[in-house]
């Protein structure tokens, strides 16, 4: 499976996307940009006024939202990986950390793009959603740049095939996008590998569609907070299509691997 939605790369972005994408990569305190907005690039307007309007949330208080999501997630009490298991499995110290780096900017971006998001949602879709308040502080970006994203294509027959099982783990509908974390992860097959061994119980269990389900709501009750600070300008005529994309990836990719991503991130020692 690859991408399935279309999307303007980081490498082929011209004149006002390349500037967004730049913002992007400085607000967020990251080196890459996601695919949401790479994929709203393709609509147009629709990533100038979406960015445009949540850009005030990630200078304001959704970092605030997106740690009490990080610190408020029911993650299933499951053991990690001990050293040893993965020097074995050929990851030492400095892979380790390489990998810690990955985990640590999705952990990081997925919360931040959960709320917000959400947030843009309710504004459009408001519905009900759960009492919950913003800690009091927040962790800065990474800032640690990541390895280049490989396509799917690049990728040895059973990596690929490993990082589509992967990705429907915690999912309650067909798979329509590939999460970016596993193809990064994808660098390190034998650690991904001992991440499948340790997800399949939880996936059998159905422990990890709860996880995602849990994540989900969260990021609503967040994001209807959020809500209430956006002054969007008036929208383009993509708003529509614009809104079915965050609503495709805030519920499934963004809430899946925001859960699964802590999970992971816990059972990786440092």
């Amino acid at each position: 499976m690859a991408e399935s939605v279309p999307s303007v790369l980081e490498s082929e972005a011209r004149g006002e996307i390349a500037d967004i994408y730049a913002d992007i990569r400085k607000v967020l305190g990251t080196s890459v940009v996601n695919l949401i907005w790479r994929n709203l690039a393709t609509m147009p307007g629709a990533l100038e006024w979406t960015w445009a309007t949540v850009r005030p949330l990630y200078l304001g208080d959704a970092p605030l939202h997106a740690e009490a999501v990080r610190r408020t997630i029911a993650l299933p009490d499951w053991p990690g990986f001990s050293i040893d298991t993965l020097l074995a499995g050929g990851v030492d110290e400095t892979e380790r950390a390489r990998i810690r780096d990955v985990l640590d900017s999705y952990q990081y971006t997925n919360a931040l793009a959960l709320v917000v998001l959400s947030a843009l949602l309710a504004h459009y879709e408001p519905r009900p959603a759960d009492a919950v308040s913003p800690v009091d502080t927040a962790p800065t970006a990474p800032g640690t740049k990541i390895p280049e994203l490989p396509p799917m294509e690049a990728l040895d027959p059973e990596v690929a095939a490993l990082v589509a099982e992967l990705n429907s783990f915690g999912e309650d509908t067909e798979p329509q996008l590939i999460a970016s974390m596993y193809r990064h992860l994808a660098y390190w097959p034998s650690y991904l590998a001992l991440v499948r061994t340790m997800l399949a119980p939880l996936q059998r269990q159905g422990r990890l569609s709860a996880l995602t389900l849990s994540t989900r709501a969260l990021g609503h009750a967040h994001g209807a907070i959020l809500a209430k600070q956006l002054k969007p300008a008036p929208p383009p005529y993509t708003l529509k299509p614009a809104l079915v994309s965050c609503r495709l990836f805030v519920e499934h990719p963004i809430a899946r691997m925001t859960g699964l991503c802590a999970l992971i991130r816990r059972a990786t020692p440092k």
